[in-house]
């Protein structure tokens, strides 16, 4: 199915124009919403600073681009999906919060979204007011007063809580992930600057620095869609039975399971917890206590350690590509359903035995899916430890989201479309 066509199938469903629309609509609000500046802040030196420090350009990629301009909303998504790593940390700890949230069918979800709001509002507060003392350590932003702390504070609360409010309203028009979503399109709005940028400024001597590394680009988002596309086909049969007085054999068809279930939400959720934690410090040392200011001194040191930085990196994608995949991908569920449906799959037996063998397919599929995600997101920090060469590790973070949330979401575009296809 082709573009042009693709774009007639949603035009001629009412439903799907609508939700389409609404979509475009509310990446438009955030993009306007994003560029609204906290008073009082040294725009241009706070640009300079963006682009040399490593925990900052993080946090730009959860803002969509809003903290390069200073934006009320400058925390972007961050606290939100810090919300939902916590209260999903919760439930592997505490029993009977798993038992509220995901043995209640859609009430059970509808919990969990209400606590992962509420518990959104204290997180942001808390990253709002260490990420202005930061600001204010660096003379970007200067304070008269507590209180205008406190009223900065406040404007970064309420944007995250407005991003998080479209991020959901998008989910709901199932044409993409809203968070995954917003974080693409602050990375696609700043592309054609930067590419006129480089355009503008291009030697001879550059060109023999771009050239690799537009060749590199290349190769992660064909190895990205590879790895996107590639899935394990299981075999399953459905039994026999009679129609009337017809015998129907059992047809033969497949269980697609993508080598990683969890797509490029791994990625977004390590660097979440990468940045969590200095914000949190930050807002520490709100306190003046030495203790506080000691810590993150010499947290700042370590993360500074490339290689170091790369092996956390690595271990958090590894270890969110299982626990992602894990709340998504129940096998326990999938084994009834195909149980109920009359099929199972060839050589195993339904029920336990169905859901064991799915369980170990998942592992090992999630064990090379995670070893492929980890090394494609440490893969520009490898080559600037290798060549000695300063290389923007932010700016292959950003190829693999785009990249990968670009390919899901046209997936879901996909699957609508091919209903409405047959309506129409």
């Amino acid at each position: 199915m082709n573009f042009i066509e693709s774009l007639k199938i949603i035009f001629k469903s009412k439903d799907l124009k609508k939700r389409f629309l609404i979509v475009l609509g509310l990446l438009l609000i955030f993009r306007i919403f994003s560029n609204i500046p906290l008073p009082e802040v040294d725009i241009e030196k706070f640009k300079n600073i963006i682009e040399a420090n490593q925990f900052l350009g993080f946090i730009n990629i959860f803002s969509g681009g809003a903290l390069a301009k200073s934006s009320i909303a400058l925390l972007g998504v961050q606290p939100y999906i810090t919300a939902f790593i916590i209260l999903e940390m919760l439930t592997l700890i505490f029993p009977k919060l798993k038992e509220m949230f995901y043995e209640q069918g859609e009430a059970g979800r509808l919990k969990f979204n209400q606590y992962a709001r509420s518990l959104t509002l204290p997180i942001a507060f808390i990253q709002a007011m260490g990420f202005l003392n930061f600001l204010n350590s660096q003379g970007i932003i200067f304070f008269v007063n507590i209180f205008e702390v406190l009223r900065d504070a406040f404007y970064i609360t309420v944007g995250t809580v407005i991003l998080m409010w479209i991020g959901e309203l998008i989910t709901e028009q199932k044409l993409g992930n809203g968070i995954s979503l917003i974080i693409f399109s602050g990375i696609i709005a700043s592309l054609p600057i930067k590419i006129f940028q480089i355009f503008l400024t291009l030697t001879l001597e550059k060109l023999q620095i771009y050239l690799p590394l537009i060749i590199l680009m290349i190769l992660i988002i064909a190895l990205v869609v590879f790895f996107s596309q590639a899935e394990r086909k299981i075999p399953l049969v459905f039994a026999s039975k009679i129609q009337g007085r017809r015998f129907v054999s059992g047809a033969h068809t497949y269980l697609p399971l993508k080598l990683s279930q969890a797509g490029v939400i791994p990625i977004i959720f390590a660097l979440a917890l990468l940045t969590f934690p200095q914000t949190f410090l930050q807002f520490l040392s709100v306190f003046k206590i030495e203790f506080f200011n000691v810590i993150i001194s010499e947290f700042n040191k370590i993360f500074a350690n490339t290689l170091f930085f790369s092996l956390i990196y690595f271990l958090l994608v590894f270890f969110f590509t299982y626990f992602y995949t894990s709340i998504v991908f129940n096998p326990e569920e999938i084994s009834k359903n195909l149980q109920k449906s009359g099929a199972f799959i060839s050589g195993i037996r339904p029920g336990k035995e169905t859901e064991k063998y799915l369980s170990n397919i998942v592992m090992k599929l999630n064990f090379f899916g995670g070893l492929f995600l980890g090394f494609i997101a440490i893969l520009p920090y490898l080559i600037q430890i290798l060549t000695k060469t300063p290389f923007l590790g932010i700016g292959g973070t950003s190829l693999l989201i785009v990249v990968s949330v670009a390919i899901e979401t046209t997936r879901q575009i996909n699957s609508e479309l091919t209903l409405r296809k047959y309506e129409i």
